[in-house]
């Protein structure tokens, strides 16, 4: 007996199955959440809140308000495993009331169920040659109103090129064979977290999800270490002549002192009263000088330690890494410091990155001569390269380019910096295009912000913020696999709905939200789009495993002209 459903949610149905599938719905249900269940758990209204985001809701309350309200839509939650949906009121409170450790646990929930699709994409990376993992990194400014004093621990940062009260998020994406673009980790932080401090952060967490990194390059370290303790040297001997300074001008302070005590004579005390004077005032220029040595003495010694620690991690890193890979790293100038350059030159990383000192930028343009010989890199771009260029306050050499380009009238200039072993200022054009590779992270925040509306926060907890980021996130990979899935579990034909000829965007605005009917039957399910929809015409059709009992349900229902 076929079952018949209508639904306005027509992509909604395959997405639930795959999520029934790779096993995202019975892991947010096995996670402890300590709130009480009325008509709803509130593990449900955790599943219901990443639906939401899956349907391209900008608000909460479109759960049920909208023109097609998904909480009365009873096929889209029977594909997701539910009896029904929650009004959004109850779904509010429930996100408001979670906390952080039951946060992280659903979190890993996404984590977890995305570990397959991942290692499947490393493994795909290994075969074709050893490719090396390409990764994106940003912090994107996620900005509430101004005048707003509910959103907890907002802060008042750069985002989007103006101050604004917000939060920020980290985010790492790999790019990927199978799907151009993967999002790996995303990390919340206040409004007021600058780039320059994340550079560590977004390394560390791309390699906890992958698991993998490349051979530490304890080498360099141990030579800048070494550098450092020589560049020591002269302030601490001039330490030594320092403190000698100051103690002879303490002695001969003293001797005035003492011989005021014995003198009786007027004309004799004012004269030792204004030497005394003069040795007070030589004793606080000692002691200034001394000061200042023994900080610069100490920042140097802060700086050793925190080197030599990381010396010992990096070898415990070596020793643990087996198999180590090839990595590259790609960052705006937000993230160019020198300190967080040689941190990922240390780690291992192939570096590609724009410097954050627009001083260098200025210095190279007075390098450059009316004879020197611009590469046309792009329909704007020009770039001219040096290789091994050492910088001041930089600790190891980088191939450094000076580009220049045009925004209508008006010429500009950045600089680009580069370390590893491609010889990339041999072939300045590949440089430049794949430095701007990097646009694919800039089109995943776009997505996540113009697709799933991430900048407009759903909640107010900031618990249930970092939960919006991470489902929002995990929600774009989940498309992708879900569009591989689909083309896997279905029968095509001419009728079929072509998914992967769709982008996300469409998929959400439009597939997520077009009216369809769901048939279900011993055969398997056929979801057919409504003749007003705007896929009219269009199926999509899920079989059976059993060939015999796809053709039953084929011929069967043949008059819906599937």
């Amino acid at each position: 007996m076929a079952q018949k459903q209508e639904t306005q949610h027509a992509l909604l149905i395959p997405w639930g199955h795959f999520a029934q599938e790779i096993g995202l719905i019975c892991g947010i249900q096995a996670v402890k959440l300590n709130q009480k269940s009325y008509e709803h758990t509130p593990q449900a209204k955790v599943i219901e809140f990443f639906v939401a985001i899956l349907s391209g809701a900008k608000y909460l309350q479109d759960i049920s308000l909208a023109a097609h309200p998904l909480d009365k839509d009873g096929a889209a939650a029977q594909a997701w495993g539910q009896p029904g949906w929650a009004d959004y009121t109850g779904m509010s409170r429930t996100l408001k009331k979670l906390t952080w450790s039951e946060v992280h646990a659903l979190v890993e929930v996404l984590e977890r169920v995305s570990q397959p699709m991942l290692e499947s994409e490393l493994a795909l990376l290994r075969t074709q040659g050893g490719r090396r993992l390409e990764y994106d990194g940003d912090l994107t400014g996620l900005p509430v109103s101004n005048t707003s004093r509910t959103y907890p621990n907002a802060a008042y940062g750069h985002m989007s090129d103006e101050i604004r009260l917000g939060y920020q998020a980290g985010l790492v994406s790999l790019q990927s064979p199978s799907y151009g673009r993967l999002w790996i980790s995303v990390d919340h932080h206040a409004g007021d977290t600058v780039s320059c401090t994340q550079a560590e952060g977004l390394v560390r967490a791309a390699e906890k999800r992958s698991g993998q990194y490349p051979k530490r390059r304890t080498e360099l370290l141990q030579k800048r270490i070494e550098a450092l303790v020589k560049s020591r040297a002269p302030a601490e001997k001039r330490w030594g002549s320092q403190q000698a300074n100051l103690e002879t001008a303490q002695r001969m302070k003293e001797e005035v002192s003492a011989q005021l005590r014995e003198e009786t004579k007027s004309k004799r005390i004012a004269v030792l009263e204004r030497r005394g004077f003069r040795r007070e005032q030589s004793i606080e220029i000692a002691r200034k000088k001394l000061e200042k040595t023994l900080a610069q003495i100490q920042v140097a010694l802060e700086e050793e330690k925190t080197l030599r620690q990381r010396l010992e991690q990096l070898e415990r890193d070596n020793a643990e890494n087996t198999q180590p890979i090839q990595a590259c790293f790609r960052l705006d100038a937000g993230f160019g410091t020198y300190d967080n350059i040689a941190l990922l030159m240390e780690m291992g990383y192939e570096v590609y990155v724009k410097l954050h000192n627009h001083k260098i930028t200025e210095m190279l343009r007075q390098k450059i001569s009316p004879d020197t010989l611009w590469t046309r890199v792009g329909d704007n771009a020009e770039m001219v390269a040096w290789s091994g260029l050492e910088l001041q306050h930089c600790p190891y050499p980088l191939d450094v380019a000076l580009e220049r380009f045009y925004t209508g009238q008006t010429q500009k200039h950045s600089t680009l910096a580069h370390f590893g072993d491609t010889p990339i200022t041999s072939d300045l054009p590949a440089w430049f295009n794949h430095y701007n590779e990097r646009q694919t992270i800039e089109a995943g925040i776009k997505e996540a912000k113009q697709v799933f509306y991430l900048n407009r926060l759903k909640v107010r907890s900031e618990p249930a913020i970092y939960l919006q980021e991470a489902m929002t996130i995990f929600a774009a990979n989940f498309i992708r696999w879900a569009t591989a899935w689909i083309k896997c579990h279905t029968l095509p034909s001419e009728q079929s709905l072509p998914l992967s000829q769709m982008g996300v965007k469409k998929q959400v605005q439009v597939a997520a939200n077009t009216s369809a009917t769901v048939i279900h039957h011993s055969g398997g399910m056929l979801l057919m789009f409504n003749p007003a929809s705007a896929f009219a015409g269009k199926s999509l059709f899920f079989p059976m495993p059993s060939r015999s009992l796809w053709r039953i349900f084929f011929y069967r229902f043949s008059r819906f002209r599937f």
